[in-house]
């Protein structure tokens, strides 16, 4: 059944214009961004196969060219309008996280950092710096691979401060096939930055963990 022959309470967009983007399934939020399914199976049906086929949203966004061409009723121009609302969702978040002091609004930080970081397929450092009102300055990934004591360079991480200013910092990374909880490792890594930082007067304020939808933050968890 077309949606158009739906209900019209139930028919994405108008359940959008009634009750907020909220109050809709990502299958539906999918749909409307589709506008068309194919033969056979609505905007809401290709959705859901999306969602199968990649398990999440996370998933889709983080998939191929090729995976999502792949993919009856879709091609490469559905993927590059996928990229670019990604896109634009983290530069949306990144200017807010900019014009406001980032403990006024710990959920965007952790939607930020999902964003970042959760759709990628390796493992990744990143680190927020900012400035003396807790505002963004700057995001920038850092180190790829296994995040170790010897892969993550202090002095690296140092130099970048002082080029941006910053007063204080975030660190975040990824586990793109595990779980959202630090490691010894992670926490042997935190302190050695953290020392290094104190030397020259820039503040970790936390260290996230992201795997999918989950985070952990050190600072929660009293590790910082």
């Amino acid at each position: 059944m077309a949606i158009t022959d739906w209900p019209e309470g139930e028919r994405p967009r108008e359940k959008l214009l009634q009750s907020g983007a909220e109050s809709l399934s990502d299958a539906e939020l999918l749909a409307i961004f589709l506008r068309v399914g194919v033969a056979g199976k609505s905007a809401v049906d290709l959705a859901r196969d999306l969602l199968k086929e990649f398990g999440s949203l996370n998933g889709i966004f983080a998939a191929s060219e090729r995976q999502i061409s792949a993919v009856h009723g879709m091609g490469s121009s559905k993927y590059v309008q996928l990229q670019a609302i990604f896109e634009m969702s983290r530069r949306a978040l990144g200017e807010q996280l900019q014009q406001r002091d980032v403990f006024e609004s710990p959920g965007q930080v952790r939607e930020y950092l999902q964003l970042k970081l959760a759709h990628l397929p390796y493992e990744a450092f990143l680190v927020l710096f900012l400035d003396v009102q807790n505002r963004l300055v700057a995001s920038e990934e850092m180190f790829t691979g296994t995040l170790m004591q010897t892969s993550v360079h202090p002095r690296e991480v140092v130099k970048r401060a002082l080029h941006h200013n910053a007063a204080a910092v975030i660190f975040a990374h990824n586990h793109p096939t595990g779980m959202a909880k630090q490691s010894q490792e992670d926490e042997l890594l935190t302190q050695h930055l953290k020392d290094a930082l104190e030397l020259v007067g820039t503040r970790v304020l936390d260290h996230f963990v992201i795997a999918g939808n989950q985070t952990l933050s050190f600072k929660e968890k009293g590790l910082l």
